[in-house]
């Protein structure tokens, strides 16, 4: 049984793992996601993507090394979210598109905190890269990018798990 055949069932009588996890609907959500994000990033501040997630890896004034690894960043994140909503006792919040859609947003706005608000700072601080000011860094617009990430990824979600 896949997620988008829950709507109108009974929680009881949804199998979440009848069919196993839904990765690479997860990873596909993920990377359409990203890219979404990444073009936002660009019209706002295509530095984080050039210098701060590039720099991530030793690389300065590199956007396509930093959009590269951004889509992986999000492809990844897609398919660590399809494995937590495989878990049976989300089944409720799987049986609705809008559910979905909202868990994507609670899971973009967690990444957003612990990703780039500690984990992301402690990262280019080790590699010797200061586009970051303080810890926790979390800005406006990371928490929109993230949000829109999430929404967009468990939007797409159950029209992708099958994929």
């Amino acid at each position: 049984m896949a997620i988008s055949d829950y709507y109108g069932a009974e929680p009881d009588e949804i199998s979440p793992f009848e069919d196993g996890p839904a990765v690479r609907g997860g990873t596909v959500a993920g990377f359409i996601a990203t890219l979404l994000t990444s073009i936002a990033i660009v019209a706002v501040d295509i530095s984080m993507l050039s210098d701060t997630i590039a720099g991530m890896y030793g690389f300065q004034n590199a956007l396509a090394i930093g959009l590269a690894t951004h889509l992986v960043h999000g492809t990844v994140f897609g398919a660590i979210f399809a494995l937590v909503l495989t878990d049976p006792s989300l089944a409720k919040v799987t049986n609705s598109l809008w559910k979905t859609a909202l868990a994507g947003v609670v899971y973009g706005l967690v990444l957003s905190l612990v990703a780039t608000g500690f984990i992301m700072p402690v990262w280019v601080d080790f590699v010797g890269v200061s586009t970051i000011e303080s810890m926790p860094y979390v800005t406006t617009s990371l928490v929109g990018w993230h949000a829109l990430y999430g929404l967009v990824l468990g939007a797409m979600f159950p029209f992708l798990e099958k994929v």
